[in-house]
Order: C-alpha cells, then sequence, then structure tokens
C-alpha cells in the first residue's frame, strides 16, 4: 500500500481526539507523552492547542523555556542565522559565533580560573562528555553520583541517574564503575552521605580510582531538592583532598532559574566542571560543558565533538537568550516570582495538612504532597491537582521520587497578570481536589 501523502496526512480530520489515536499507531509507548491535546501555536507563557483550547505553561518544555516561548529577540536571532547558514559541521568548517559565545559562557560561569567550553546538543550528551573529559583528565574511571539524580536516558547517563521508574528499568545492565551515595538535602542529613561515601571508600572504590563526583545543586526530577550548603563546601574538600573533579550538572538550574545565572553562585563553591543546557538556547537543541582549561583540554583532537554540535542556529539563539536575561534581569525576576510563588504556597499550607513541604531556590519551586494520618507520599493526590489544573488550562508537571511533587517552571518573561491568573487557577485546582 502506498504511503500517505503529505497533504493528506495534515489535511485530514484536525481534531485532538484523531492525532491522539495516530500518534498511539504511529510512534513507540516507550515515548511517554504526558498530553492528550497538541500545540497549535505559542507566546511567551501561553499555548493554544489545535482546537483552539488556551493554556497556561508552568512546565516551560521542562525548563527550556526561561526566556518564554518565541521571544522576539530569539526568533530574530534564529531568522537572520537562517539566512547566511544552518549546518558546517563545526569540526569541519568552523564558525566565528561559536567561538564568540563560549567566550561568553566562558567569562559568565562561577569557575575559577581560565575556563573553556565546548558545544553539544542535549543535555545527556554533555554529561556524557563531562564523564569523558574527567576520565581523560584524571586517567582515572570511577564516578560517584547521588540518588534521586536526573542526569538523561542515554545508556551512561541513565546509569548515572538515581531513579529507577521509568529510566532505568528494563534496560540494564549499565556501564560499570558509577557509585550512588544519599543526597543531601531536606530528607537526608549530611552526616548519612559522610557515612555513605566512607562504606563506598572501603567496600567499593578506592578514592584515587574515583575521576568524578557530579551531582544537581537543586535536583530536578529527584523532587526540586536544594543541596545543603555545607554539603557543597564538604564536596569540594574531599574531591581536593583525593584529586576528584567536582562536576555541577546545571542542565536544569542554569540560566537564571533559581536567581542566579548559575545556581553554584548560591554556594561559594567552585566547580570543576559544568554542564549546561535547556535555557540556555530558547527551545532550539543546545548543550555545553565548561571547565577549568586544564582539565577541559584532556581529550585529544578528535575526542569530543558531534556532527550537529553547536549548531549554528542554536548558537544564534543563545546569544540572544544571553541579551535578553540581561536586559530584562531574568535572574533578579526569578527570585521576585519565586519568592511570590513559595509565600503563596506556604499560606496554603495552614489549610491543607496534606500540602506537606514548599521548597525552592529562586523560581525553581516545589510543593510535596502527603497522606495526612501517615505522612507517606501521595502520588495519586498529586496527580489529581495537575489533572485539576490542567482541566482549568493550567499546565503543571510533577516530580519527585515518590511522584508526589508538584513544580513550577514558568517562563521568567512571564507577565504579572497571567502569572496572578494561574495562581487563582492554582487555588481552584487545590480546593477542589483537597477539600
Amino acid at each position: 500500500m502506498n504511503a500517505p501523502q503529505k497533504s493528506e496526512q495534515l489535511n485530514a480530520p484536525h481534531t485532538n481526539a484523531a492525532w491522539h489515536q495516530r500518534r498511539l499507531d504511529a510512534t513507540p509507548r516507550g515515548v511517554g507523552v504526558f498530553g492528550d491535546f497538541f500545540i497549535e501555536r505559542a507566546k511567551n507563557a501561553e499555548f493554544w492547542d489545535i482546537e483552539g483550547r488556551r493554556f497556561i505553561d508552568f512546565a516551560g518544555g521542562i525548563a527550556v523555556l526561561n526566556t518564554g516561548h518565541v521571544h522576539p529577540k530569539v526568533q530574530a536571532a534564529i531568522a537572520a542565522q537562517l539566512q547566511r547558514f544552518t549546518h558546517s559541521c563545526y569540526q569541519v568548517v568552523p564558525y566565528t559565533e561559536y567561538v564568540a559565545l563560549a567566550e561568553r559562557i566562558n567569562a559568565m560561569v562561577p569557575i575559577d580560573g581560565p575556563v573553556k567550553t565546548a558545544f553539544f546538543s542535549t543535555g545527556a550528551e554533555a554529561i556524557e562528555n563531562a564523564m569523558k573529559i574527567a576520565r581523560s583528565s584524571t586517567g582515572r574511571s570511577g564516578i560517584i553520583a547521588f540518588g534521586g539524580a536526573f542526569h538523561g536516558r542515554s545508556m551512561f547517563s541513565v546509569a548515572m541517574t538515581g531513579k529507577v521508574q521509568p529510566y532505568k528499568a528494563g534496560f540494564g545492565p549499565f556501564p560499570p564503575e558509577i557509585y550512588h551515595v544519599p543526597f543531601p538535602c531536606h530528607c537526608s542529613s549530611l552526616d548519612d552521605t559522610k557515612k555513605a561515601m566512607e562504606q563506598l571508600f572501603k567496600c567499593d572504590i578506592e578514592p584515587s580510582r574515583v575521576a568524578a563526583i557530579v551531582f544537581e545543586p537543586v535536583q530536578g526530577e529527584g523532587g526540586f531538592n536544594p543541596i545543603q550548603p555545607a554539603a557543597v563546601k564538604w564536596l569540594r574538600e574531599l574531591c581536593d583532598q583525593h584529586g576528584i573533579l567536582l562536576v555541577a550538572d546545571e542542565v536544569q538550574t542554569g540560566f537564571a532559574r533559581t536567581g542566579k545565572m548559575f545556581a553554584m553562585e548560591h554556594y561559594g563553591v567552585s566547580p570543576d566542571l559544568m554542564t549546561l543546557a535547556k535555557s540556555m538556547a530558547g527551545g532550539t537543541t543546545l548543550s555545553a560543558v565548561c571547565g577549568k582549561a586544564a582539565v577541559m583540554d584532556g581529550p585529544a583532537p578528535g575526542g569530543l565533538g558531534g556532527t550537529y554540535a553547536g549548531n549554528p542556529l542554536a548558537i544564534a539563539a543563545s546569544h540572544a537568550v544571553l541579551d535578553v536575561m540581561q536586559e530584562e534581569k531574568l535572574p533578579e525576576r526569578a527570585q521576585l516570582l519565586g519568592d511570590r510563588l513559595i509565600a503563596h504556597l506556604t499560606a496554603k499550607r495552614k489549610a491543607h495538612a496534606c500540602l506537606a513541604d514548599v521548597r525552592g531556590l529562586g523560581a525553581m519551586v516545589a510543593c510535596e504532597f502527603v497522606e495526612p494520618k501517615t505522612g507517606a507520599p501521595d502520588a495519586d493526590l498529586t496527580k489529581r491537582v495537575q489533572m485539576a489544573a490542567l482541566k482549568r488550562g493550567l499546565l503543571l508537571l510533577t516530580c519527585g521520587v515518590y511522584g508526589n511533587v508538584i513544580r513550577f517552571l514558568f517562563p521568567l518573561t512571564i507577565e504579572d497578570a497571567v502569572f496572578d491568573e494561574a495562581m487563582d487557577v492554582l487555588d481552584a485546582a487545590l480546593v477542589e481536589t483537597l477539600t
């Protein structure tokens, strides 16, 4: 049978239900999709589906849209680059914009000493290359990550991820010499982490074989758990003691989300390497590894790169994103909106015993739901709150090892009126679900 022509495919019944069934028929179930609706157009913190329904976007493409949907300056930068060239493969025919963006990033990141940056396409790719750089520069193989961490879905990055369902189940065996210890946050003490690390060094791997310790300053998928400040200082001291590289995964926390350009600025500690992605390029595919120059120069020429790594359109978008963040003072905006949201949610805790915790850094905010009598995580209730908000046109995401956390990832460019409207919708969803 001949395949339908493109015009036939796109001119078929244009409803969410029809396209939902076509998605089920044409794409594998492993690509899990939350919405049963399909986006048609978007602007800043709002989007409309193919049936004309409006939504307020508090997901931001999972932290990718700190500068909002289709920011005019980002759009213009991509359009201008589109007229020049779209691809050459930087490793074959380099372009000046790549180098200039690396220089900008090098000057911004909180890493001591001379810094170098290499660009890639996705957060997982950045993590994979950071580990290659760490192993090459140290001559060691061991990697230590944390329970609850999320570092990506590729085989090495998912092995580093500290959450089995749905990311690791059924995909093993995983690459060797990756170890996990408890993450020192509100739910696990630094003493627990220290004891686990000591046990790891006694029973599994000696410190002299560890290349890197990798952590998220605020865990994303793990539940928006900010690391304890004392833990960051201890990790730096531990790494210095044993010649281990400290790697900050800022794929989700970076680019103004936490009230600073980078979350590590909150801790006053310099990592050796950082991974960046998500909101650095306004929705185009760009990631980066940046770090101390001597470490970054560990791999030999040809050891790093990728056909699409540092794509010209994404590089142009990233230059525009950095301009927007500076001109519109988005780190300050993030702190302001985050403070407002935390105050709003904290006030709701008085009326709802199941709203157990409100936490965050800047505008990387989350709230956690439990069963009031037992304190057990309540994923079902969390899902009901999410769906009650969605029914009213507010898109929210859940996260957490137990699936009982709602996270807020609105564009930092959101208009005050739209933000206030979202708060009203959230209140209505809480009243419907929790009373």
